[in-house]
Formats: C-alpha cells, sequence, structure tokens
C-alpha cells in the first residue's frame, strides 16, 4: 500500500524532472482539432511507422520506382496524378485536378474513395487526424515544394513549433 506522502514526493519528483527537460509536451490534439493545430503538433516520426501500412503499395525515396501505387517523394505539393510520369493514374484521381496541399492530402488519406470518388485506392483512410498530420509531416520531409498556407505549420520546423 502507498502511502499519500510517498505519491505526492514521486509527482513532485516528476514535475520536477519535466520541468528540467529540452522538450515540452506540445498540446494533445484530436481528429476534430482544426488542420494548422494538428501539423504544428506533428510527428514525422510516428508518421513513419505509419507509413509502414502505405508501403505495401508505395515508395517514398528519391528515384525509387512504383509498386502497385506511385512513389511519393516529393508529392506535396506536386500536381494532382502527376507525381510520378511512369505511374498509370485512374481517370477519377485526374479528374480531382489542382496540387497536393497539405489541406487536400488530409482529406485524401482520411477518406480516398470520397476525396476521388472510382479512384483504385483500396486503403480506407485514417480516421484519426493527428495520424494523418504525422503522415502529411513525413511527406513535407520528403521532397517536395510546399508553398500552400495549409502546410504554413510545417515550414516552421520544429524548434519554432516546441518554443526551443
Amino acid at each position: 500500500m502507498l502511502r499519500a506522502g510517498f505519491m505526492s514526493l514521486s509527482i513532485m519528483q516528476a514535475a520536477l524532472l519535466m520541468a528540467c527537460t529540452d522538450q515540452r509536451p506540445h498540446a494533445p490534439v484530436s481528429s476534430d482539432t482544426p488542420l494548422p493545430q494538428r501539423l504544428a503538433a506533428a510527428d514525422p516520426t510516428n508518421g513513419a511507422r505509419l507509413f509502414r501500412q502505405c508501403a505495401a503499395c508505395h515508395s517514398l525515396g528519391v528515384g525509387t520506382g512504383d509498386r502497385d501505387g506511385p512513389n511519393l517523394w516529393a508529392v506535396l505539393g506536386a500536381a494532382v496524378a502527376t507525381n510520378s510520369p511512369r505511374f498509370a493514374y485512374t481517370a477519377a484521381l485526374k479528374r480531382a485536378g489542382g496540387r497536393w496541399t497539405c489541406e487536400r492530402m488530409d482529406a485524401w488519406l482520411a477518406d480516398p474513395g470520397r476525396f476521388a470518388p472510382g479512384s483504385a485506392m483500396a486503403f480506407p483512410g485514417l480516421s484519426d487526424g493527428a495520424d494523418r498530420a504525422d503522415v502529411i509531416a513525413l511527406l513535407a520531409q520528403s521532397g517536395g515544394t510546399i508553398t500552400d498556407a495549409s502546410c504554413r505549420a510545417l515550414a516552421v520546423g520544429p524548434d519554432a513549433r516546441t518554443g526551443m
């Protein structure tokens, strides 16, 4: 049985240790948190872990070939359905048009079938908005020219996000 004094001391020690660390935990985000806040808190390392399920069909490296899906190197900022010149994109995805902004990538990752009805993408989507932001952060580190305002939170870098 733990004594109340011992538990209070442990909590106080943990709080002091947290205050001494270089990293501050970012505010928790949820699926309904606006995209800029989710991107500001995004973790590309978790995005890489989540991308493992994407890697069954997509590569994410300079000059790596397409698989069942196109190579996604430098996809953010690219025109939709043009990122890989060798890949046979569906007419449904071509009809979506525009560029891959963070906002559009978030919508695609949430529900590819809703974003581009008739697309060959069999993946049902990521329901967790924080997970989608993490994958977008990974894609942002993977080349491309990101100029749209929806990605601004990613462009500032981790130091500006944590205040360190």
